[in-house]
C-alpha cells in the first residue's frame, strides 16, 4: 500500500476515547484515522471485515531491550519489530544498554537510522545517563527521555550515589525514568548470598528494600528540582504504598505483566527463564500492584522485553542473565485478565496505549478517532489459544508464559495505516515511523 491508500475496516467493536464501545466501521487514509461511524457507505482500497472483534488502539510498549546494535544474537530490531507486531505493540521505547550504549547524538542517531531500516513498527529511543554526558542528555533530539540505572548495571551506565544522580535532576526538563534499585545493597546482599546458586535467592539479593530505597532517593530528587519523574518496573508493595502517599502530579510510574502475574513460585516452574531485574516477588506484592494499578497510583504497563538466548539462561545462577521477552504476550495477558474480571477492556488500553502517550507527550497516539494516527490493533476475545515456544517470533525463541491459556490474541495489527500482521502473517515490507516527543 502507497502512503495515501485507504483503509476501511467494517463492523467491529470499536474502543472510543471515553471507554465505551460501538459497533462499528472506521477509515483511515494513509496513516492518519479519517472517520468513525456506525456505518461508513464509501469504496476504499483495503477492507476488512472485523465482525465479531474488538478494535483497540496499537499498544506503546515504553520499556524494551531490543539488543541492537552489539547483541544481535539475543534480538535485533527486525526480529523484534516481528514480535510487536504479533503482539499488537505499534510502538515502542528502547533502552540505551546496547554496544555501544546509547549516550550521545551519535549512538541515537545510528539506532533510528538501524530503525528506519528494518523496523515493522514505530520506534522511539532513551539516552543513557553517565557521570560524564550533561550535555547529551539536555541536547541529544529526538530522545523519549533520560534513562538512569540506580542499579542492576555496571559500567558507565550504573549512577548509584546521590552526588552522581543530582545534576543529571538538576539540569534540563526532559523526563526522567529510573531503574530504580540500590546498588550498594545488592552488593552487600551477593556477599552475604554468596555460593547459592538457587536462582530463586535472586529476589532475596535484590530485595523490596533495594527498590524502596532507590525508589525513595529518585522521588526525593525529583520533588527538590521539581524534575518529570518515571519510575521503570515498579515491583513491590512498599513501592506502591510510597506513591499512593506521596506522589507529586510530575510523577509516572509503570507496572510489568510479570510482576502483577508471576511471583517468586515461578523459580520453582521455570527455573532462571524467571530471573530478571527487579525480580518477581511475593504474591502479596502481586496483589497490592494490581490495586495500586486499578486506583491509578501505577500509570501504565511496559513489558521491559529483555531477551537473552535459551543458552544464556541455561547457565548456573548467578551466572544466568536476568531478562525476559514480553512483547509478544503483554496484551493478551491483560485482556484475559479483563475478561476473567479482574479489570475492565478499556483500562487495559488505557494502561497500554492512551496513558503511555500522554506520558511521553506523544502525539495522535492512544485514541481511536479522527485525526489520530492509524495505529490499531484487532483481538479476538471469544476464543483462548494456548503459548506455545514454537510460535513465538522473538529471536530468544522463548517465553516465561509458556502453556499459558490467553485470550485478546491479536488478529490484525497496522501500523499508520498498514496491515503489519495478520492472522500468523507478518508483512515485513512495511516501516514504521520515528516517534515525535512534544516537550
Amino acid at each position: 500500500m502507497s502512503s495515501d491508500l485507504s483503509l476501511l475496516i467494517r463492523q467491529s467493536r470499536i474502543l472510543l476515547p471515553g471507554g465505551e464501545f460501538m459497533v462499528g466501521d472506521i477509515l483511515c487514509r494513509g496513516r492518519e484515522i479519517l472517520m468513525v461511524a456506525p456505518e461508513i457507505s464509501v469504496e476504499a482500497d483495503k477492507e476488512i471485515d472485523a465482525t465479531g472483534l474488538t478494535l483497540l488502539p496499537g499498544v506503546i510498549d515504553p520499556q524494551v531491550h531490543f539488543r541492537e546494535p552489539g547483541l544481535e544474537h539475543k534480538e535485533d530490531l527486525f526480529t523484534a519489530s516481528c514480535a510487536c507486531a504479533k503482539g499488537g505493540v505499534t510502538s515502542f521505547l528502547e533502552m540505551p544498554n546496547t554496544r555501544p550504549l546509547t549516550t550521545t547524538q551519535a549512538a541515537l542517531d545510528d539506532k533510528l537510522k538501524r530503525a528506519a531500516n528494518k523496523s515493522l513498527v514505530n520506534y522511539g529511543f532513551f539516552i543513557g545517563a553517565t557521570s560524564e554526558n550533561l550535555p547529551d542528555l539536555r541536547e541529544a533530539n529526538p530522545a523519549c527521555g533520560i534513562k538512569i540505572f540506580m542499579g542492576s548495571m555496571h559500567g558507565q551506565l550504573l549512577i548509584d550515589c546521590e552526588e552522581l544522580l543530582e545534576p543529571i535532576f538538576a539540569e534540563g526538563d526532559r523526563l526522567i525514568a529510573v531503574h530504580a534499585e540500590d546498588q550498594a545493597r545488592i552488593n552487600q546482599r551477593r556477599q552475604e548470598f554468596s555460593g547459592i546458586t538457587d536462582p530463586a535467592i535472586h529476589s532475596q539479593i535484590q530485595d523490596n528494600q533495594a527498590a524502596l530505597n532507590a525508589t525513595k532517593l529518585a522521588l526525593k530528587l525529583s520533588k527538590k528540582y521539581q524534575r518529570r519523574l518515571h519510575i521503570l518496573h515498579l515491583s513491590t508493595a512498599e513501592e506502591a504504598e510510597l506513591l499512593r502517599e506521596d506522589k507529586p502530579s510530575w510523577v509516572t510510574a509503570e507496572v510489568t505483566p510479570q510482576h502483577l502475574l508471576l511471583n517468586t513460585s515461578a523459580y520453582e516452574e521455570i527455573g532462571t527463564l524467571a530471573q530478571m531485574n527487579p525480580p518477581l516477588r511475593s504474591h502479596h506484592d502481586n496483589e497490592v500492584l494490581w490495586k495500586a494499578l486499578l486506583d491509578g497510583v501505577l500509570d501504565f504497563i511496559a513489558t521491559d522485553h529483555a531477551p537473552h538466548t535459551l543458552a544464556e539462561k541455561a547457565q548456573t545462577y548467578p551466572n544466568s542473565p536476568s531478562g525476559m521477552p514480553g512483547v509478544e504476550t503483554s496484551l493478551p495477558l491483560m485482556l484475559t485478565q479483563a475478561m476473567a474480571g479482574k479489570c475492565t477492556i478499556a483500562q487495559v488500553a488505557n494502561w497500554m496505549s492512551t496513558a503511555v502517550a500522554k506520558a511521553y507527550r506523544i502525539p495522535n497516539k492512544g485514541a481511536i478517532a479522527p485525526g489520530y494516527d492509524a495505529d490499531l490493533v484487532i483481538v479476538d476475545l471469544d476464543n483462548y489459544r494456548p503459548v506455545l515456544r514454537e510460535e513465538v517470533l522473538t529471536k530468544c525463541g522463548w517465553s516465561p508464559f509458556e502453556g499459558w491459556s490467553l485470550t485478546g490474541l491479536p488478529i490484525i495489527t497496522i501500523v499508520g495505516g498498514k496491515v503489519v500482521y495478520e492472522r500468523g502473517k507478518v508483512y515485513t515490507d512495511v516501516r514504521g515511523e520515528a516517534l515525535r516527543f512534544d516537550g
